[in-house]
C-alpha cells in the first residue's frame, strides 16, 4: 500500500493537542523530532495515501487555531520493516458502517483507494499557473502534433501529447467545480482559454504555411464526428482523472487525456489556414465534443471518487456549483449529440 509521511510543526504550547493526533486510526506509526527552530514541537507519522485525507482534516480542525503551525506531506517510496494491512472483523466492517452512515458528508472517511485532497490541488494548482514556460509547452507540443498529423505519423503525435501541458487547466476546471473553489476555476479557465487559444492560432499558421493532405489518416479520421466520439471523450476524461487521484505518472494522465483534446484542435487549425472550412468546422465540432465530455466526466469521476471540500459550510457551495455544472455540460452533451446526428 502506498504510504506517505506527515510532518506536524506546532509550537509548544499545542503539544498536547497533537499528541492527540497519535491515538488516531490512520497512524501506522510515529515519531517524535527536534525542531530547529525552539518552542516548536514536532512529530512525524506514517499513513495510508487513502487515509492521509482523514488525518490532514483532523489535524487542521484540532490545530488550525495555533498561531505558525505547518503540516508537510511527503511521498514514501518504501519502509522497513514492512507495514501489513490489517484484517478487518466482519463485524468490525459492520460496527464502522453504522458509525459512518451517523456522520455528516463531509465527516465521512475517504471511499476506495486515492490520494488526499490536498495533493489533488496542488498538483493541479501548479499546472494551471500562467507561465512563460507553460505558453513555450503549448506551443511546442502543437509544433509536433501538427508535424505529425501531416506526415500521418501515429508515434509523432503521441509524443506531442505527451509533452502537451493541457491536462492541468481542464483536471483544474472540474476540481474548481467539485470543491466549490471560485478562485481556482478563474485560474484554470484562463490557462485551459490561453493554451488552446495559442495551439488554434499556432496551428492556423502552420495551416497557412504548409500543405495540408485532408485524405491522410490522422486528418480525415478527425474531420468526421461520430456518437461513437462521445463515448471515447468520456472515457479518456474519466480514465485520466482516475489515474490522477490515485497518483499515477502524470505523462500516462496527459497521453489519457490529450488523446481527445490536442489533434482535433491542431487538425481544426491546418484546416482551417489551408482555407477547408467545412472540414475544419467538423475537427473543430470533434474537439468542442471532446472538451465537454472531458469536463463532464472528470466532474462525475470525482464525485464518485469522493473528493469533497473538508467543512459543510464549503460542501454547501460544492453541492450548488456541481448541480450547475452537470447540468450545463449534459445539456450541451445532449445538443451535440442532436448536431452530431444530424451533421
Amino acid at each position: 500500500m502506498p504510504l506517505r509521511q506527515i510532518e506536524v510543526v506546532i509550537p509548544e504550547e499545542g503539544e498536547k493537542a497533537c499528541k492527540e493526533l497519535l491515538n488516531d486510526d490512520t497512524v501506522e506509526h510515529y515519531w517524535q523530532d527536534s525542531s530547529s527552530v525552539r518552542s516548536r514541537f514536532m512529530i512525524k507519522v506514517l499513513v495510508d495515501a487513502s487515509h492521509s485525507e482523514q488525518f490532514l482534516d483532523k489535524a487542521e480542525k484540532l490545530l488550525n487555531h495555533y498561531d505558525g503551525f505547518r503540516i508537510v506531506m511527503l511521498s514514501v517510496d518504501a519502509t522497513l520493516p514492512r507495514i501489513k494491512e490489517p484484517e478487518k472483523e466482519d463485524k468490525e466492517k459492520e460496527s464502522s458502517g453504522d458509525q459512518e452512515k451517523s456522520l455528516q458528508p463531509w465527516e465521512q472517511p475517504i471511499k476506495g483507494i486515492r490520494v488526499s485532497r490536498e495533493e489533488l490541488y496542488s498538483q493541479i494548482t501548479d499546472g494551471v499557473t500562467m507561465t512563460r514556460v507553460y505558453l513555450a509547452m503549448v506551443m511546442l507540443s502543437t509544433i509536433v502534433a501538427a508535424l505529425g498529423v501531416l506526415r500521418d505519423n501515429t508515434a509523432v503525435v503521441i509524443g506531442a501529447m505527451v509533452i502537451a501541458p493541457i491536462l492541468a487547466p481542464n483536471v483544474g476546471l472540474a476540481l474548481s467545480t467539485t470543491l466549490g473553489d471560485f478562485e481556482l476555476g478563474i485560474k484554470s479557465l484562463k490557462a485551459n482559454l490561453s493554451g488552446i487559444g495559442v495551439a488554434f492560432i499556432l496551428s492556423v499558421i502552420l495551416g497557412f504555411i504548409l500543405h495540408v493532405d485532408e485524405t491522410v489518416y490522422q486528418i480525415a479520421s478527425r474531420t468526421e464526428v461520430h456518437l461513437s466520439d462521445i463515448a471515447l471523450a468520456l472515457a479518456s476524461g474519466a480514465a485520466g482523472v482516475l489515474a490522477y487521484t490515485v497518483g499515477m505518472s502524470a505523462a500516462v494522465i496527459g497521453v489519457m487525456v490529450a488523446v481527445a483534446l490536442l489533434p482535433p484542435l491542431v487538425t481544426a487549425g491546418l484546416l482551417l489556414g489551408d482555407m477547408q472550412y467545412e472540414l475544419a468546422f467538423y475537427a473543430g465540432l470533434l474537439l468542442l465534443t471532446n472538451v465537454i465530455c472531458v469536463n463532464l466526466s472528470a466532474i462525475a469521476t470525482f464525485n464518485l471518487q469522493g473528493v469533497r471540500p473538508r467543512t459543510w459550510y464549503e460542501t454547501a457551495k460544492a453541492k450548488r456549483a456541481n448541480k450547475f455544472a452537470l447540468t450545463l455540460w449534459v445539456s450541451l452533451v445532449l445538443l451535440l449529440a442532436l448536431v452530431i446526428y444530424f451533421a
